[in-house]
C-alpha cells in the first residue's frame, strides 16, 4: 500500500469530521508517514433500532477502510453491562445478555447497506473486559484520576441536582478506554458526546502502551423537528423505516438542515449552503432519494418518491393503504392511532393531533379525546403522508 497523497488525506479529514485531537496537523503527519493505521469505533448495543445519526461515524470508519486502513467495529458487550453515562441525567437500566445478542444481530442487519464487511473486522469487548481480575481493574484505574472522572459534565450536572452518580458508572470511561489499549489503535472515532470517554482511552494508551492515540469526533445530527435526533424525542429517521417513511421524513426536515444532511449522510458531491438553499425543495428531494436508495435500493427509492409526490404534493389518497382492525365501538382518535402501528410514541401522536395533523375521512381532528365511530373503509391520515384504512 502506498502512503496516502496530500489530496486524499485532505478529503479524508474534512468531510464528516468535527474535531481531531490532539491536533489535525499531528494526525496528518502520521497518515503521511505510516502506510496503514489501525482504528476503531465502538457501539454499545443498548437498543434494537438505529437512526441516521448512528451512521455518521460508520461512514467515516468506512472512509478509512476504503482508503486501505485497518478498521474495526467494536460491539461493547462488556461496557454495555455498565451502561454509558454520556449525556445522561439518570443512570442507564442494566441490560440482559439476551437483549445484547438480539441487538447485535439487528445492528448488523441495519448497517449492512453501508458497511463492506470484507473491509472491516468485528470484535466484542466482552472478550477481554469480562475476564478482567480485580488486580487488572486496579491497575487500569491507577492510571486515571478520580477527580478527572467526576469532572465530566453529566456527572457534575447530576450532583448539582442532588441526583445519584453510581460507582459502576464511573468505571465506564475506564473500560471503554481500555479497549484502545487492547486493540492498540492509532485512532478512535466517535460522536462528539463520546469525546470524554475517548480521551480517557488516549491517556490509557499513552500510559500503558507508551504511544499516541488520536481521537476523531464526528458531528451529531438534528432530527425531523430540528432538535437533537434521539429515540425519546420521536424525531428519528430509522434505518429500518420503510422506503416511503424514510423519504417522507427527510422531506419534512427544516430547510436549514439540508447542508448538514447532505455532507454527513451522503457521498454526493458537496455543494455550498447557498446553492442548496436556493431551491431547497428540489435539493431536499435529491437528498431524500439518495438516502432512501442507500438503504432500500433504486427501485424502492423511485416508488417512495412517486408516493410522496402523489400524497403530499398532489394530495392524492394512495391506493395501497395499510389496514387496521378496530372494534365496532366508539373510540377516541388517540386510541385509534395507538392501534395503527405508526412507529411513533404516544406523546408524538398526541402532539400531531393537537397541531392539526390528523384527519378522519378528510375532517381534521385536533382533540385527542374526540370520539369517532369507525366503519369499514374509513380513511385516517396522520401527518402529511401516512394513511390507514379501517377494517372492522
Amino acid at each position: 500500500m502506498k502512503v496516502m497523497s496530500t489530496t486524499n488525506i485532505d478529503q479524508l479529514l474534512s468531510r464528516r469530521v468535527a474535531k481531531i485531537l490532539p491536533s489535525k496537523e499531528e494526525f496528518e503527519k502520521l497518515l503521511k508517514t505510516k502506510k496503514r493505521i489501525r482504528l476503531y469505533q465502538g457501539f454499545d448495543p443498548t437498543g434494537g433500532r438505529l437512526h441516521l445519526g448512528h451512521t455518521i461515524g460508520l461512514r467515516k470508519l468506512m472512509d478509512f477502510a476504503r482508503a486501505g486502513h485497518e478498521a474495526i467495529i467494536l460491539f461493547g458487550t462488556g461496557t454495555v453491562l455498565v451502561g454509558d453515562p454520556s449525556e445522561r441525567d439518570t443512570g442507564r437500566k442494566l441490560i440482559t445478555q439476551e437483549e445484547i445478542d438480539a441487538n447485535i444481530k439487528g445492528w448488523k442487519d441495519q448497517i449492512a447497506p453501508l458497511v463492506d464487511f470484507d473491509l472491516v473486522t468485528i470484535k466484542q469487548n466482552g472478550d477481554w473486559l469480562v475476564p478482567l481480575t480485580l488486580k487488572d481493574i486496579i491497575h487500569i484505574a491507577s492510571n486515571i484520576s478520580a477527580i478527572q472522572l467526576f469532572k465530566r459534565k453529566s456527572f457534575t450536572r447530576r450532583i448539582k441536582q442532588g441526583d445519584t452518580v453510581w460507582y459502576h458508572e464511573t468505571m465506564y470511561p475506564l473500560l471503554q478506554g481500555y479497549d484502545s489499549v487492547v486493540l492498540d489503535v492509532d485512532l478512535e472515532i466517535g460522536g462528539t458526546d463520546q469525546e470524554f470517554n475517548m480521551l480517557v482511552g488516549r491517556e490509557l494508551q499513552h500510559k500503558i502502551n507508551h504511544r499516541n492515540k488520536f481521537v476523531l469526533t464526528v458531528p451529531m445530527i438534528l432530527g425531523t423537528d430540528g432538535k437533537q435526533m434521539s429515540k425519546t424525542s420521536g424525531n428519528c429517521v430509522w434505518l429500518d423505516d420503510s422506503a416511503e417513511d424514510m423519504f417522507g421524513k427527510i422531506m419534512s426536515i427544516p430547510d436549514k438542515q439540508i447542508p448538514s444532511y447532505w455532507e454527513l449522510l451522503t457521498d454526493l458531491p458537496l455543494k455550498s449552503k447557498s446553492e442548496l438553499l436556493t431551491h431547497p425543495f428540489e435539493a431536499k428531494k435529491e437528498l431524500a432519494f439518495d438516502i432512501t436508495k442507500q438503504f432500500h435500493g433504486l427501485q424502492a427509492a423511485k416508488q417512495a418518491q412517486l408516493h410522496f409526490e402523489k400524497t403530499v404534493q398532489n394530495k392524492e389518497i394512495p391506493t395501497n393503504i395499510p389496514e387496521i382492525k378496530l372494534p365496532k365501538t366508539p373510540l377516541s382518535i388517540i386510541e385509534v392511532l395507538k392501534q395503527a402501528n405508526l412507529g411513533v410514541s404516544n406523546s408524538r401522536i398526541k402532539q400531531v393531533i393537537k397541531q392539526g395533523g390528523v384527519s378522519f375521512n378528510n375532517k381534521r381532528i385536533t382533540n385527542p379525546n374526540q370520539t369517532i365511530t369507525p366503519k369499514s373503509g374509513d380513511i385516517i391520515k396522520f401527518g402529511k403522508r401516512t394513511f390507514r384504512k379501517v377494517n372492522l
